[in-house]
């Protein structure tokens, strides 16, 4: 098992060779474009990882972490279509370089081109790949009409929350971490262990990220603090303040959320005061916490070297400590 270094490295060798432009060019350069604009590439870094871990040489999970990689992208294009975003990892969005019409239809084409890299692997590592493939992809597409239901509703429950970020973030980071395992030809049980490791660490990690957008330094989080209060979004925060405030608080969030200010600096102060005072952040960093435990309570099944169990251990340590 190979620093991370290496790993994004060799995915980042690959896409900057690969030659995707072809007729019709607005169909394919957009592709061209997000594939390009890199981000952490963590996803397909973990079916090379994981690869590894069960003995295989990562080069051989390539085509899988590819095609993970480029269904992740996909996704986010047509996130960003129905977000209206404006910015994409600090460049403009493909729609609005192009246009939506565009998005759409090169966000489409890039889940067929994910699916065709599993033709490069013999029959039946190809059928277990489509088969987790599928099964992914349909559960990402279900977390996110979850996350658009719920903003029109007020009633989310904490459990329907966790089963949403569960399909819409973590189980691609199970399936990209099971791959590698397939490809490696590693038992059932390993493959099912590794799958829980991945989504146990997405769902704590989705958890984290909804805890510093409103706690997090703004010099270290990478995006906007307070975000999801200014978009009145329902994470696990504020649900856990719903649940834990007292009655006069508990109305003066529900109206907080139902007004979007022009300077949010203040509602941000008041929201965030709430968190503090009902508790819910303090159970927001617990639910973390307890999603992490349950990742590495799955590494002592695995059947591997207790080596590869420490740098798998290391590995979620170092992803969950970002600063606070």
């Amino acid at each position: 098992m190979q620093q991370i270094g290496h790993y994004q490295q060799v995915i980042s060798d690959y896409f900057n060779t690969l030659q995707v432009v072809k007729d019709p060019v607005n169909l394919y350069e957009p592709v061209k474009y997000i594939l390009s604009l890199g981000g952490k590439r963590m996803r397909p870094v973990l079916t090379l990882m994981s690869a590894e871990i069960f003995n295989a040489d990562c080069r051989e999970a390539l085509p899988a972490a590819v095609a993970v990689e480029i269904f992740h992208n996909f996704s986010l294009v047509h996130d960003d279509i129905m977000d209206d975003a404006p910015l994409r990892r600090g460049n403009e969005t493909v729609h609005e370089k192009w246009n939506i019409n565009t998005g759409i239809l090169s966000g489409d084409a890039m889940l067929i081109m994910a699916y065709r890299y599993f033709e490069e692997y013999e029959p039946e590592t190809f059928r277990s790949l489509a088969k987790l493939f599928s099964k992914t992809a349909l559960e990402v597409c279900e977390g996110q009409q979850w996350d658009v239901d719920f903003e029109e509703r007020n009633d989310v429950t904490i459990p329907e929350y966790l089963k949403m970020i569960e399909y819409k973030t973590a189980v691609l980071v199970a399936a990209a971490m099971k791959m590698g395992g397939i490809v490696a030809k590693t038992s059932a049980e390993n493959c099912d262990l590794i799958y829980d490791f991945g989504l146990n660490l997405g769902i704590a990690f989705q958890l984290q990220d909804d805890y510093l957008d409103a706690f997090g330094d703004p010099a270290t989080f990478g995006k906007q603090v307070g975000g999801d209060i200014i978009e009145n979004k329902k994470t696990y925060l504020y649900l856990k303040a719903l649940q834990k405030a007292d009655d006069t608080s508990r109305e003066q969030l529900k109206e907080l959320f139902s007004m979007q200010p022009e300077d949010s600096a203040e509602k941000i102060e008041l929201v965030k005061n709430i968190f503090i005072t009902s508790g819910a952040d303090a159970e927001t960093r617990k639910a973390i916490e307890e999603y992490t435990h349950k990742a590495f309570d799955t590494l002592a099944q695995l059947d591997i070297e207790e080596n590869k169990k420490a740098m798998l251990r290391a590995f979620g340590e170092n992803l969950m400590q970002r600063k606070v």
